[in-house]
């Protein structure tokens, strides 16, 4: 998924807009189809699936050319550019099989794509003044258009597997110390629910949002007792529909939820992490909010609202569609 802040990149030609990629992604891809949709001039999506096996490929491209299509008519993207990451005996197969599906669906394909080795080769141009037989060498890590990005704040990240690191769970002695946290939390918890029942325990999930937002929107961080205590607060749905509808767009968000996310005992993970694959869409960081997706199905597999926003990723669905959010209600828990 894509976001304003990505307009903004100075695309002027196919090296740039693949030197782009990366920080539209998040990371760097590899062994990886890239579809990118454009409505009129504007790259309005991006969305990324690594790249089949050979024998998979017929039952991957039924359902990758649905749910490519459906990003793509999300945005009225009527114009794709299809890029192939890796070998050509991985990526022609892949892009061959795919653009066709596409172009009947009423998509215009402005160009196909591989990268291999920071060269791209086109599967359309063959005129050799362009697009010569050797490819054509790009830098995706010096360019301007790479420079413009970090200068902007913008990161990407060596690889997929770094950017699902950066959301892991803690571990050493971090783990321990929240191990042993969670456990008087748990206490603590059961000690509230017993004397108040639950309407004790969402009064405290109140007032323990209402201080974490307090605290990260001063660039501080919560001690190991306090991520405890909201971990385990959060499990409960209407403590974290406290925190959900108090979550927008400031970068604080992300930092917040990533935060607790790490230190959440991993059982536990399924709320903080949705709450931060939430923030993560609706900033346009559709890589990131993918990683911290399967940190909580890993945590709950049925989690309805992970499903939910999973369900939204993978259909394309913007996240302007939730531009003022909450549309009702105070956005302070």
């Amino acid at each position: 998924m894509v976001s304003n802040t990505h307009d903004r990149l100075p695309i002027a030609s196919l090296a740039d807009l693949l030197a782009a990629v990366p920080y539209l992604l998040g990371f760097h891809p590899t062994d990886s189809l890239v579809v990118i949709g454009l409505t009129g001039k504007r790259v309005t999506v991006a969305g990324r699936t690594d790249l089949p096996r050979r024998a998979d490929l017929p039952a991957w491209l039924d359902g990758i050319s649905r749910q490519q299509l459906a990003m793509l008519r999300n945005v009225a993207a009527t114009t794709a550019i299809v890029v192939g990451y890796g070998p050509a005996a991985d990526v022609t197969p892949v892009v061959d099989a795919l653009t066709p599906r596409l172009h009947t669906a009423g998509v215009t394909i402005l160009d196909a794509l591989r990268v291999t080795d920071s060269r791209y080769y086109s599967y359309q141009c063959h005129d050799p003044h362009c697009c010569p037989a050797e490819g054509v060498a790009f830098d995706p890590v010096h360019s301007a258009v790479a420079v413009h990005a970090v200068v902007a704040g913008q990161a990407a990240l060596p690889d997929r597997a770094a950017l699902v690191a950066s959301v892991a769970p803690v571990t050493g002695a971090a783990r321990t110390a929240m191990t042993a946290a969670t456990r008087r939390a748990q206490e603590r918890h059961f000690t509230a629910l017993s004397g108040g029942g639950r309407a004790a325990v969402i009064r405290a999930g109140r007032k323990a949002v209402r201080e974490t937002f307090a605290r990260y929107a001063d660039d501080r961080v919560l001690t190991d007792e306090e991520a405890a205590w909201l971990s385990v607060l959060l499990a409960d749905d209407a403590v974290r529909d406290v925190a959900w509808q108090a979550t927008d767009t400031a970068p604080w968000h992300l930092a917040l939820w990533t935060d607790l996310t790490r230190r959440a005992e991993p059982a536990l993970a399924a709320a903080p992490a949705t709450l931060l694959a939430f923030t993560a869409w609706r900033q346009g960081l559709g890589a990131l909010a993918s990683v911290a997706l399967d940190r909580a199905l890993d945590a709950d597999p049925h989690y309805s609202l992970a499903q939910l926003i999973d369900r939204a990723l993978r259909d394309g669905i913007p996240p302007t569609v939730l531009d003022g959010w909450p549309t009702t209600g105070n956005h302070t828990p």
